[in-house]
Parts: C-alpha cells; sequence; structure tokens
C-alpha cells in the first residue's frame, strides 16, 4: 500500500479502535457512548443550542442529531424546551442527570488522556491533537 492510501487506512482504523474502546469504557463509568457525550458536552457548553446547532457542533446532519437527541431525552439526560423566539425550534437543556453523567464519565476520559499523554510521548500528545483539529476542520 503507498504511504497515501496507508495514512488514510490507518486514520480509519485509529478512529474505529479509539471509538469502540472508549465507547466500552464510558458506557460502563455513565451509561453513556462517546457520541453521545460528545452531545451532552455540547449542551453544557452552549445553554440553550438548537439542534441545528448541535449538527452544525457536531458535524452530523440533523436528521442523526435528531435520534440521538430523542434517545439522549428518552434517557433524562437532555430536555427539550420551546426556543424563547423561534416558534418551530426547540432549546436543549443538560439535566441533573446528564450533568451527572459527565462528572461520572470525568475520570475515564482523563485516565484515557493519560493513557495517550503516555503513548504519544513529551509533546506528542498536543501535536496530535493539533493536528487533529486541522483534520477535522479541512476542507478538501
Amino acid at each position: 500500500m503507498s504511504d497515501d492510501q496507508r495514512l488514510y487506512f490507518l486514520l480509519q482504523r485509529a478512529a474505529h479502535q479509539l471509538r469502540t474502546g472508549v465507547d466500552r469504557r464510558c458506557l460502563a463509568a455513565a451509561g453513556v457512548t462517546t457520541a453521545q457525550l460528545g452531545a451532552l458536552f455540547a449542551v453544557r457548553d452552549e445553554p440553550g443550542i438548537t439542534q441545528q446547532g448541535l449538527a452544525r457542533v457536531l458535524g452530523l446532519r440533523e436528521s442523526a442529531v435528531t435520534g440521538l437527541v430523542g434517545r439522549l431525552t428518552r434517557a433524562g439526560l437532555v430536555a427539550r424546551r420551546p426556543h424563547p423566539s423561534e416558534h418551530r425550534a426547540v432549546v436543549l437543556e443538560l439535566t441533573d442527570e446528564g450533568a451527572a453523567a459527565l462528572t461520572a464519565v470525568q475520570p475515564e476520559i482523563d485516565r484515557f488522556n493519560g493513557e495517550l499523554r503516555e503513548l504519544l510521548g513529551d509533546g506528542g500528545f498536543e501535536r496530535t491533537a493539533a493536528a487533529l483539529h486541522r483534520l477535522a476542520y479541512w476542507e478538501p
């Protein structure tokens, strides 16, 4: 395999490996997946965010976010409230249960980040995070 094809493969493989492993850990710690965790952090960090805004933050289609928010609402982690000025929109709020899930999962996030820092070595964590950030927002 050429280097350029190999890099793409490795990015996909790494993403899958990280997502499945961390999902198991987050589910055990707080009963949430990494996708749900990302949504909970976004709702916490942007109080009053709409589903459309959440889709933009997460880089997902609105239809995918509708299902995600439905699952979070049914689990009692997020509440939907009428938007104060847009009659067809709703705003999302973190519930006490959602805040508790974020608190419960934080030690696992810290442990995971520590493991990555050890794996990537001095400065490697920060360089990797910066490179992944550039890739995540790159528009080829």
